[in-house]
């Protein structure tokens, strides 16, 4: 397999999140997919398997398992096939359903990847999973923004969204990555959506993600995808609408995700960014 390195949410290699891009892994075992995660030890790699008319299915690995779905790798192996082959749509059969992705030259001349999630969803966070939760995390009720109620976001994973009243207690991340990565496995959630609102459309976020063993992820495309979900259904913005996200600054490795939500209550939210090749 031909293995690409690519940073997505970012036009700096230095910056976004790195992913492993496989633009033809047809034939490739289970096996040897997540051997080739755990050795490139990004939070995921993607593998396509080409079915003819830019239509491919796609699987996600990290370096301890496979994962439904993962925003940063599809952006960064829609930016990677796009300069290999051209721009234009694409389609990504994945485990949770279909997802279309459109590469286009961006305002900057940047290459531009939009993915629509699938039909996003939220439900209630149980009370004692969000008290276990906010106890894994060091966090209170107290730090809590109140205008953003906690709540599990799905838009091809199931993410918890809590909200935190100040930039600084989203600064402060300090936790057990074994003890939260098994909180995480019993109720099936894949990153831990931690937010800030700066304004209206503008958001930091930060995404622990311990069972792909990553104790952080700098940038979190289906968590953002997710998250347009929430402030819909939430009513918390005013759809047609589009949301900037900040994630990985804290961890020195800065990303910019663009988030279009449509007005639809069951339409795919738009995740979009550009993604640079990481020199070997």
């Amino acid at each position: 397999m031909e293995i690409l390195r690519y940073s997505a949410f970012s036009a700096d290699p230095n910056g976004g999140n790195p992913a492993g891009v496989v633009l033809d892994a047809t034939g490739a075992s289970d096996g040897e997919m997540l051997r080739v995660a755990a050795e490139l030890g990004y939070s995921e790699t993607a593998f396509l398997v080409p079915r003819g008319d830019r239509s491919f299915t796609v699987r996600y690995f990290s370096p301890m398992a496979e994962v439904p779905f993962c925003g940063h790798a599809t952006i960064a192996s829609a930016v990677a096939y796009a300069r290999r082959h051209g721009e234009g749509p694409l389609r990504f059969e994945t485990s949770v359903g279909r997802v279309d992705v459109h590469t286009s030259t961006g305002p900057d001349g940047r290459p531009l990847a939009t993915l629509v999630s699938v039909p996003p969803r939220t439900a209630p966070i149980d009370a004692a999973a969000l008290d276990a939760l906010l106890a894994e995390l060091g966090w209170v009720v107290g730090d809590l923004d109140p205008t953003l109620p906690p709540r599990v976001a799905f838009a091809g994973a199931w993410h918890p969204v809590l909200t935190a009243a100040s930039r600084e207690r989203l600064a402060r991340l300090h936790y057990d990555l074994d003890r939260l990565g098994m909180l995480m496995a019993k109720h099936e959630w894949t990153t831990v959506n931690l937010l800030w609102r700066e304004s209206e459309l503008v958001f930091h976020a930060r995404n622990p993600f311990p069972p792909g063993g990553v104790y952080e992820d700098p940038a979190t495309g289906a968590a953002a995808a997710a998250l347009g979900g929430y402030l819909r259904e939430q009513r918390l913005v005013t759809p047609p609408a589009t949301v900037t996200v900040h994630q990985g600054v804290d961890l020195g490795r800065p990303s910019l995700l663009t988030v279009d939500i449509p007005a639809g209550e069951t339409e795919g939210v738009s995740v979009s960014g550009t993604a640079v090749p990481i020199p070997e």
